[in-house]
């Protein structure tokens, strides 16, 4: 698993980037950038090209990759662990990123996926029937601890680093919320249970929208009653303390609803996402930093003007990054092109406080 050591030592390896590159992940630092692995075909040639940017990417200075086990029916997390095995950086000083919660298919998707899910993990008992969502959810902890085993042997790695329970507002379609707070707290437990043995290092949440929506908003999941159920999982398992570290959600010059809506009750009343997160010692990663690409393409007037970066990518990812309390904004790395001019974005000044703050008046 990533070291305190490691990481730190990767920083000093390169210190060349602009202030507050690199932050606090645990014990350990991180790059602010993070290469994302979801866009792409499940095909060998997207794999290649995969495998050539995260290289690119861990060798250039950015320590954090991010994946889920159902990216490109699994092709993203094995594509990963080769690259991490062949990349010229210690395993140690890599932040290593998966989630659980969508059905995975395996390499392709299958012509019937129905039957495939029903054989997989239905009659095996992997899945209950009934902790299906739409068919194609489920955050049951024997569930997710057969699908943390795969992630591990994908991967190839003793720990992950940072395991997400992925989308968990996909279970409101069928549960009421305090059904799917309760479902939450025994994946918890689970979670905890496995990083007591050492499986995992951190676990945390990653949403689309649950934590960025109002509270009247059908997605809604309440960040600070998320973080009460580990809390007390942690205590029902009885770890000291609870190893819920990290939440993910998207953010960008489009998406800004972690940062603008007040949906979460702080001790001075409500809060952003990101402020929230910020007060109760969590670290944001954030998704969709150019928007799946959009950004590279258009970005308004005033809000670009104020941003450091040659290319337009560049500005967006550093918009990410300058939000208050963002560890790291994670962006899609397809190509060795791409990761060299998401890295370099990295030497750039991100904004700072009253900047940032000031693209919203």
């Amino acid at each position: 698993m990533a070291t305190r050591a490691a990481t730190w030592a990767y920083r000093d390896d390169h210190d060349d980037f602009a202030r507050t590159f690199f932050r606090r992940f645990g014990s350990g630092v991180v790059s602010s950038i993070g290469v994302g692995t979801y866009l792409g075909d499940p095909t060998d040639e997207r794999d290649a090209a995969y495998h050539d940017a995260i290289v690119t990417a861990l060798e250039g200075g950015v320590n954090v990759v991010d994946t889920a086990i159902n990216y490109r029916h699994q092709r993203s997390e094995r594509v990963v662990g080769r690259a991490i095995a062949d990349a010229d950086v210690p395993r140690e000083a890599v932040v290593v990123a998966t989630k659980g919660g969508f059905v995975p298919f395996d390499g392709e998707r299958p012509a019937d996926p129905g039957a495939f899910v029903q054989s997989e993990y239905v009659d095996t008992g992997i899945v209950d029937a009934d902790e299906l969502v739409s068919g194609q959810h489920c955050i049951a902890p024997q569930f997710l601890d057969d699908q943390l085993d795969r992630s591990l042997s994908n991967l190839g790695l003793d720990t992950i680093d940072c395991y997400y329970v992925h989308n968990p507002e996909t279970q409101l379609a069928d549960h009421g919320r305090d059904e799917v707070y309760d479902k939450l707290e025994a994946a918890f437990e689970q979670l905890e249970r496995r990083a007591a043995d050492g499986d995992l290092n951190h676990y945390g949440v990653a949403t689309w929208e649950a934590f960025r929506v109002p509270k009247d908003h059908e997605s809604y999941l309440s960040l600070p009653e998320v973080v009460e159920r580990a809390r007390a999982a942690a205590k029902t398992v009885g770890n000291t303390a609870t190893h819920f570290r990290a939440i993910q959600c998207p953010f960008n010059v489009f998406m800004a609803d972690a940062f603008t809506v007040e949906a979460h009750d702080g001790p001075d009343g409500p809060q952003s996402a990101l402020w929230f997160a910020h007060e109760a010692g969590l670290n944001v990663f954030t998704s969709a930093s150019i928007l799946q690409g959009r950004l590279a393409n258009e970005m308004p007037e005033s809000v670009e003007a104020k941003l450091d970066g040659e290319t337009r990518a560049q500005r967006a990812i550093n918009f990410a990054r300058s939000a208050p309390g963002v560890t790291c904004s994670l962006v899609g790395m397809g190509s060795v092109e791409h990761a060299k001019e998401n890295v370099e974005a990295g030497r750039y000044e991100p904004l700072g406080a009253d900047a940032f703050d000031a693209v919203f008046e």
